[in-house]
C-alpha cells in the first residue's frame, strides 16, 4: 500500500487521532476560540491593558448661566444695562478648572467673536482666541495674534474641549486653555493679568474680516483670572447718555422749556 503523506496523516490526527478515535478536535478548537476572544478583546484595549472609554454622548450646547458671574465665574458684559449672555452686544466668562481656564464667548453676529489678551491696552502684539462661524454653521475656535490692526491666524491652537453654537444671529462658544504655557511672542501666560480685548465682526467663508466697531471695548483695569469680577460696560450708545455734556445738555434744554422763550 502507499504510506499517507504527512498532510493527510495530520488530518488523520486532528479528525481521529492515530486510531481512529473521536475527541482529539476539541482542544484544537478550544484555544482557537480562546486565541480569537484574547485577539478581539485586546482591539479595545490601551497599551496599559486597560479598556479605552467609550465615547460620551454629543449633548446640546448648554446654555451660560449669567447667575454664577462674579461667584464661581468672571464675566464681562457689554451692551444694555442688565443684558446677559443672550441680549449682551457682547459677553465674556472665565473660570479656572484645575490647570485649565474656561471661557465663554458671546456676541451679537452672524461671523465671529474674540478675546485678546494685551500688556498696553492698545490692538498690536497681542494673544487672540476667536471663535468664528463658518458657511456649514459650525463655530471652531481659531487661535490668531494681532500684527497692527489685523489678525494672523497662528496654527498652534492652544484651545481643547471646544464647543460652538450659531443661534438666533449669535455666534456662542466655549473652549478651555492651559493656565501655565511656555512663554511665546503669540502665546500669554493666563495666571499673569492682562487687559482684554473685546471683539467681533462678520466673516466671509469662515474668515473673519473687520471688526463692526471702530474702537472695540478693552477692559478699563487688567483682569485676573483669580479674581471673579462682574463688570458691566455700557455699550457706545449708553456712554453716550451718561456723559457729562450730555447731562449738561439735557438740563439747559430742560431749564429752557420750563422757561419759555422771552
Amino acid at each position: 500500500g502507499v504510506a499517507p503523506s504527512p498532510t493527510d496523516e495530520g488530518a488523520l490526527r486532528a479528525g481521529h487521532g492515530e486510531h481512529g478515535e473521536p475527541g482529539h478536535q476539541e482542544p484544537h478548537k478550544d484555544s482557537y476560540s480562546t486565541f480569537a476572544s484574547e485577539f478581539l478583546e485586546s482591539r479595545y484595549l490601551s497599551d496599559d491593558g486597560y479598556p479605552f472609554p467609550t465615547a460620551p454622548p454629543v449633548d446640546p450646547f448648554a446654555k451660560i448661566k449669567v447667575s454664577d458671574c462674579g461667584v464661581t465665574k468672571g464675566c464681562i458684559r457689554y451692551g444694555k444695562p442688565g443684558c446677559d449672555a443672550e441680549t449682551c452686544d457682547y459677553f465674556l466668562s472665565y473660570r479656572r478648572i484645575g490647570t485649565d481656564v474656561e471661557y465663554e464667548m458671546s456676541a451679537d453676529t452672524d461671523g465671529w467673536v474674540a478675546v485678546g489678551f494685551s500688556s498696553d491696552k492698545k490692538m498690536g502684539g497681542d494673544d487672540v482666541m476667536g471663535c468664528v462661524h463658518d458657511d456649514n454653521g459650525r463655530v471652531r475656535i481659531h487661535h490668531f495674534y494681532n500684527v497692527g490692526q489685523w489678525a494672523k491666524e497662528i496654527k498652534r491652537n492652544p484651545a481643547r474641549d471646544e464647543e460652538g453654537i450659531f443661534e438666533n444671529n449669535r455666534v456662542t462658544c466655549r473652549f478651555k486653555r492651559p493656565l501655565y504655557v511656555p512663554r511665546e511672542e503669540t502665546l500669554v501666560d493666563l495666571h499673569l493679568s492682562w487687559y482684554y480685548l473685546f471683539a467681533w465682526g462678520p466673516a466671509i467663508q469662515g474668515s473673519i474680516t473687520r471688526h463692526d466697531i471702530d474702537s472695540p471695548p478693552v477692559s478699563d483695569h487688567m483682569i485676573s483670572i483669580y479674581k471673579y469680577e462682574d463688570i458691566f460696560m455700557p455699550s457706545t450708545a449708553y456712554q453716550t447718555f451718561n456723559s457729562p455734556l450730555c447731562l449738561l445738555l439735557i438740563v439747559a434744554l430742560t431749564f429752557y422749556l420750563l422757561m419759555g422763550t422771552p
